[in-house]
Formats: structure tokens, C-alpha cells, sequence
């Protein structure tokens, strides 16, 4: 049977149906939850539930820890109420009023910036625009039912061509098109834009910006907005790969702390070759921030990547830097196998 859920603090009520996660009935009914992978695995909907009983549903123990279920949390993505419901959550008011749309689009620039990462650029029909917040991601809708997910590089501002990195995962049903039979003005699907991973414009706290890997994309954008906005909030981004190839894009960063005073670049190796002759910060991104900060109690962090690199930096950041937990933000990028995995654990 339905269920009602009451959010506090703004005392907003939606129904919950039979079929439905606490996530999916909010967002239908025009109520912006925090949310990232939506399959259980990356602990962006995380939530405290404050009466009631729920069914949990399938998820990543690492998202969700079982001394987090004592305390009242819940995954909102995989979470069913059992009876009426009384949640805390923050909702995102930036959001909700973006229409999600499914909209055809066509390839129209592919161009391969490392052995595995490919930017690609697609373009809309010329009646259509996709309306977004700067670091939210689109699904592409495949043939066979399946959705593949990627954040949308490009700011709001600059959307005549919508911009994603995408690495190769060998035997990925999408990538090992993308990276061998896909070419231009080839015609896909996406719905979009998704997710609650983008600036939070009503703060004026300086800002963290952690990437893994091509979790550079959605950082780019949110960057590239800020700048646009002129923001005068200090900006640091801490990027975090294996070897020196794999900074596919690191012109663009330098050029950035070049002409702004209050943005700086640190890229850190976890694993460079000998041939990098690397003379910069080594080891895990998260950590070279933990080195550089001894109290983030007056920052907000936004951090792309790994689950393993984010879920990291949330518990290291909060636990130990005094970060308030509501001002870490971030995206898991969790790809499909994972993802396939996580649901089943």
C-alpha cells in the first residue's frame, strides 16, 4: 500500500507507491533529494530517517554501514518505506525546477585525449537545449534497455555542444563502441541532466575540488561556471591520477591558475613511471589535501571519482578536519559492473 514521507526540516509531504524507492516518489512528485549513482553504491542519498520502518534495499556495504543503519541512516536511492515515514534531508532547491528531458542527439566531435579517455561532444536537435546545473550528468539510453551515465563537462553557459569524458573500461557494452566502432553524426538517446552534484551558490565558503581520474569532467563545468560568475571565493583543485598520461587535460587547469588569483592547480600521481621524471605531490589525492589542511571546519569540498577516493575523503575529512558532513558533495563514479555487483551484496 502507499506510504506518505514527511521531510523536515520544510515539513514537505509526498506518497510513496508500492513499486517505488524513497528517491524516485520524491523526485516524480517535484521534490529534489540529494542524489548520485541511484543503485545503492556511491552514498550521495544518504539520510537520516527520523519515525518509521523501511526496507533498506540492495546496497554497497561501504555506502551504507550497518553502524549508520543503528543511527537512523538510509540509502534514499534503494530505501522502501513499510509504513509512514518521517526523513531528514536537505533538499536542493536549485534543481527543481529543471525539466528532465529524453531527447535524441548526434556524435559530433571524438577526439581520444589519453590511451583510455575519450572527449566526446555531442549536439542536440536545433529546437532543443538542455537546461542543466554545471557538474550534473546525463544517461545515455542504450538499445538494449541498459543506461550508461557521464557528467556533463561543459558549463550551462557554453551548451551548443554538450561535452563528456569517457575512460575505457574493457568489455564495457558503451566504451568499447565509443573507443572503436562509434563515429560522427551517429545518432543516440540521452536523458538528462540528472544528479544534485553542482555548486551551492548560497554559500560563500571557499571551495575544494577533488577529481579521480576523468571525475575531472563534472569539475570542469562547475569551474567553468564559477568563473563565469565571477566568483570571488578561494578555489582549489586537487587532481588525482595514476601517471603523468593521465592528466588528459591538465593544459586547461594551469592556464586557469595563470590568469585567476583565487583558483590554484595541484595534480598528484598515485603511480608515476620513471619517465615522467615527476617532481610534483605523489600518493592518494585525498590524502595530499589531508597534508595541506589541517581544519576544514570552514570549507565546502566537491570531490568526483572512485567510490573508493570519495568515500575516503568523506570519512577522513569529517572524522578527522572537522568538515560539517552537509558541506561535502560529491560524485561515485560507479561503473556498471560495479554497480551490478553492489546491488547484489
Amino acid at each position: 500500500m502507499p506510504h506518505q514521507v514527511t521531510i523536515q526540516p520544510s515539513g514537505h509531504q509526498f506518497i510513496v507507491e508500492d513499486d517505488e524507492t524513497i528517491l524516485e516518489a520524491a523526485l516524480r512528485q517535484g521534490f529534489s533529494l540529494p542524489y548520485g549513482c541511484r543503485n545503492g553504491a556511491c552514498g550521495s542519498c544518504k539520510g537520516k530517517v527520523l519515525s518509521g520502518e523501511l526496507d533498506y534495499g540492495t546496497h554497497s556495504d561501504t555506502a551504507l554501514k550497518d553502524e549508520e543503519k543503528a543511527q537512523g541512516r538510509a540509502l534514499f536511492c534503494r530505501a522502501k518505506p513499510l509504513t509512514d515515514l518521517t526523513i531528514e534531508a536537505k533538499e536542493i532547491g536549485a534543481a527543481k525546477d529543471i525539466v528532465v528531458k529524453t531527447l535524441p542527439c548526434r556524435v559530433e566531435q571524438l577526439e581520444k585525449r589519453a590511451d583510455d579517455v575519450m572527449v566526446m561532444k555531442i549536439k542536440l536537435p536545433a529546437n532543443e537545449r538542455l537546461q542543466f546545473l554545471a557538474g550534473q550528468y546525463i544517461d545515455f539510453q542504450l538499445k538494449d534497455g541498459k543506461t550508461r551515465s557521464y557528467s556533463l563537462a561543459n558549463p550551462p553557459h557554453d551548451d551548443a555542444l554538450l561535452e563528456l569524458h569517457v575512460r575505457h573500461v574493457p568489455g564495457g557494452l558503451f566504451t568499447d563502441a565509443l573507443f572503436s566502432t562509434l563515429k560522427a553524426r551517429d545518432i543516440l538517446r540521452l536523458k538528462g541532466p540528472l544528479g544534485s552534484f553542482f555548486i551551492r551558490e548560497d554559500s560563500d565558503k571557499p571551495m575544494i575540488f577533488i577529481a579521480g581520474g576523468t571525475g575531472f569532467a563534472p569539475i570542469k563545468g562547475m569551474l567553468e561556471h564559477a568563473f563565469a560568475e565571477h566568483t570571488d571565493r578561494e578555489m582549489v583543485l586537487y587532481w588525482g591520477v595514476r601517471s603523468l598520461k593521465d592528466l588528459y587535460m591538465a593544459e586547461l587547469p594551469r592556464q586557469w591558475q595563470a590568469e585567476r588569483p583565487n583558483f590554484s592547480f595541484i595534480p598528484v600521481l598515485s603511480n608515476p613511471h620513471p619517465g615522467d621524471q615527476w617532481q610534483g605531490r605523489t600518493g592518494f589525492v585525498h590524502e595530499a589535501v589531508l597534508a595541506d589542511f589541517a581544519d576544514l571546519a570552514g570549507y565546502q569540498v566537491y570531490a568526483c571519482g572512485a567510490p573508493v577516493m570519495v568515500d575516503g575523503a568523506r570519512e577522513a575529512f569529517t572524522r578527522t578536519r572537522s568538515l560539517p558532513e552537509e558541506e561535502f558533495f560529491a560524485d561515485s563514479f560507479v561503473y556498471a559492473a560495479d554497480a551490478e555487483a553492489a546491488a547484489l551484496t
